[in-house]
């Protein structure tokens, strides 16, 4: 077999992101305040210090009572004031005695029912009846019902997300332990970025990849440097030089193929990174490569070389730009690939394919829409875009058959 895909050395999709996973060496840990900790990943259990609910409370606007009748429809209680959200009676509630509770109310001693205002008949300003039965212990929320005192919340490696924070908070939680996030600066090479329409007459080009790599580290909640360097050896040599005691991780884009003036290998090599692995059998961002810098105090640095291609640089930043930030975070774990259905015919490539597709659910089927415009240098497929599908090389398919991908939120 002849072509691009048939070239020797190309290691797999899932063999780089094997080497990915297992490579680098997780980062230390912090201890930041609750609110601070967002997208981060957890490096120590999180246990209850309190029970939830911390008191037995009400679940609904209505009246505690204490009554001891089996059937309780038509009975009459004497009312004695009322007990808000944030406030209790220190009086137990009486036989056949009723209080005005609402929700978040503590449950007065003595409380064998929550009526809710519903089945209430406010007979008089200090008579109430029930329309209707109600059980024992109705609508009461009691203490440690949902979480007891010392009962694990959190475990190591779990992402705080907006859902486990707000829980930890409700909790009384205020610091956690987490693994730092990579400090990591992009490195944008090339001579072809245009800084206005008129450059796009001499050849120039205006820069996707840049915005790109900023607002996707901005939404997996990392601030980046941007950096701009010449194709220059010397240049690109220099700044590998200053950023591998600086970062843990260098994301270039562009310079890694073969051409005269792809310098991020040699310069990179120049600069003492170790190959881990270069140039993976896929399409796009074939080229990739992957280094690791080690200094004689320990510290590590990563490069995760791109094509300079936006579309190559956006399909290895959602694939192995992502597993290469939450290993380092202790997270490594496989990717997880969903299953959805073709609906349409795809040719054979001699490559694995990353394809741009759109998916949806058709009576509880998820399928899924190819998207015109596939080659590397385009984006406007990203519009509409909600996935990222892998192709299996050498295989033609048909409509119907199942492929694996990724849900891409952004």
């Amino acid at each position: 077999m002849s072509g691009c895909g048939a070239e020797k050395g190309l290691i797999s999709i899932d063999e780089a992101l094997a080497l990915i996973q297992a490579q680098p060496k997780t980062l230390t840990t912090e201890t930041l305040a609750l609110g601070d900790c967002l997208n981060r990943y957890l490096a120590k259990e999180v246990y209850s210090e309190v029970n939830l609910p911390s008191f037995s409370q009400s679940a609904v606007d209505g009246y505690a009572i204490n009554c001891s009748l089996d059937d309780l429809q038509n009975a009459s209680f004497k009312l004695n004031g009322e007990i808000k959200a944030g406030t209790f009676s220190e009086l137990p509630l009486q036989q056949n005695h009723a209080i005005r509770i609402f929700t978040g109310g503590k449950i007065p001693e003595g409380t064998t029912h929550v009526a809710r205002q519903e089945i209430v008949i406010l007979e008089n300003a200090d008579q109430i009846r029930l329309s209707e039965h109600i059980k024992q212990q109705a609508d009461i929320r009691f203490t440690g019902e949902e979480v007891k005192q010392g009962q694990q919340l959190a475990e190591i490696g779990q992402k705080i997300n907006i859902g486990a924070l707000a829980a930890l908070s409700m909790a009384g939680v205020k610091n956690i332990q987490v693994f730092q996030q990579p400090k990591v600066a992009v490195v944008i090479t090339g001579d072809e970025v245009a800084r206005n329409p008129e450059d796009l007459q001499a050849g120039k080009v205006f820069d996707a990849n840049g915005p790109l790599l900023r607002a996707w580290f901005k939404d997996y909640g990392i601030e980046v440097e941007i950096l701009h360097v010449a194709d220059e050896a010397e240049q690109v040599t220099a700044c590998f030089e200053k950023l591998k005691h600086q970062y843990n991780v260098i994301i270039t884009t562009g310079g890694v193929s073969v051409g005269d003036y792809d310098f991020v290998r040699p310069c990179a090599f120049e600069t003492g990174f170790e190959q881990i692995f270069w140039k993976v059998k896929q399409k796009p961002g074939k080229p990739l490569f992957f280094a690791e810098y080690q200094s004689k105090d320990k510290h590590n640095c990563y490069i995760l070389g791109l094509p300079g291609n936006p579309a190559a640089v956006y399909v290895c930043m959602q694939i192995y730009g992502k597993v290469l930030l939450d290993a380092l975070q202790n997270q490594h774990e496989s990717v997880e690939w969903f299953s959805a259905t073709l609906t349409h015919e795809l040719k054979s490539d001699a490559r694995e394919r990353f394809l741009r597709m759109h998916a949806y659910f058709d009576q509880g089927q998820l399928k899924l829409k190819s998207l015109a415009k596939q080659q590397s240098h385009m984006l406007t497929n990203l519009m509409q875009a909600n996935c990222l599908v892998r192709i299996p090389a050498n295989t033609p398919l048909n409509a119907g058959q199942k492929v694996s991908g990724i849900f891409i939120k952004n």
